[in-house]
């Protein structure tokens, strides 16, 4: 094993483990996959992030069949979902899969976020689509989900999680908490009345300045966030960026990125 995939390796562990630590994911559910290459690396079924080691994590060629050839035992059951994005979208060089409680309580009632904040322009558009439910692991369920991920960064599955992409890892990770604070926001102003929506040439004017905006990688293994305890989350101090947690705030609110100032 080469040391560069051995440090991807390591840094798909690092922040999986940070994932739970925020409660973004509990025990072994989710996944996340790095392209490394003309592979992808993907964590595998089962095995807890705790004991996890760099050896566990299984390669797969990113190449596109419609079949089960090539998938290593143990792979993640989702393997098709995140093949099919790397395929499809060579942009992105990261997926990650959550099971988040808000996120996941809006795919449950498969209802999208709309343009309730203008944060919802991170992901691309006007909304976060809800991708049509189809059982977990299966051809159907990835071809779904590409369709709800069309000019989109994240998306939620009908009754089952959210999927967020990125550059890097770091990225995808970074999304996926903006996911889940926009909707816990997103539920939270349904309980008062609704909320008053954003009209889509705000959002696409927002999406333009967010060309620019988010974590920017600074060493080519892209290191993982810090550990911190649960219901600690890290804030960036300035728009620059600072991956050094304020334990003054906590919630949701005191997302992993910020907001422009």
């Amino acid at each position: 094993m080469h040391r560069a995939e051995s440090n991807l390796r390591k840094n798909i562990i690092e922040h999986c483990r940070w994932m739970n630590a925020v409660g973004i994911n509990q025990g072994t559910s989710g996944n996340v996959s790095v392209r490394s290459g003309d592979v992808m690396l993907i964590t595998p079924s089962g095995i807890g992030y705790d004991v996890m080691s760099p050896r566990d994590i299984r390669q797969m060629p990113i190449a596109r069949t419609r079949d089960d050839h090539g998938a290593p035992p143990a792979v993640s059951t989702e393997w098709r979902f995140h093949r099919a994005i790397l395929h499809a979208r060579p942009e992105a060089g990261a997926v990650v899969h959550t099971h988040s409680t808000y996120a996941t309580v809006l795919a449950i009632c498969r209802r999208e976020i709309p343009a309730c904040h203008y944060m919802v322009a991170a992901a691309g558009g006007p909304n976060i689509r809800v991708a049509r439910y189809a059982t977990f692991g299966t051809q159907e369920l990835a071809d779904n989900v590409l369709r709800a991920l069309k000019g989109r960064t994240a998306c939620l599955l009908a009754n089952h999680g959210a999927v967020a992409i990125g550059r890097d890892l770091k990225q995808a990770v970074w999304l996926a908490v903006e996911i889940e604070t926009l909707a816990r926001q997103y539920y939270l102003s349904l309980c008062i009345g609704g909320p008053r929506l954003l009209p889509d040439a705000e959002i696409e004017r927002v999406r333009e300045l967010f060309q620019s905006y988010g974590p920017k990688p600074r060493r080519t293994d892209s290191s993982p966030p810090k550990r911190l305890k649960r219901g600690v989350y890290p804030t960036r101090q300035s728009r620059g960026g600072s991956d050094h947690p304020d334990p003054s705030r906590r919630g949701w609110e005191a997302r992993w990125a910020g907001r422009p100032r």
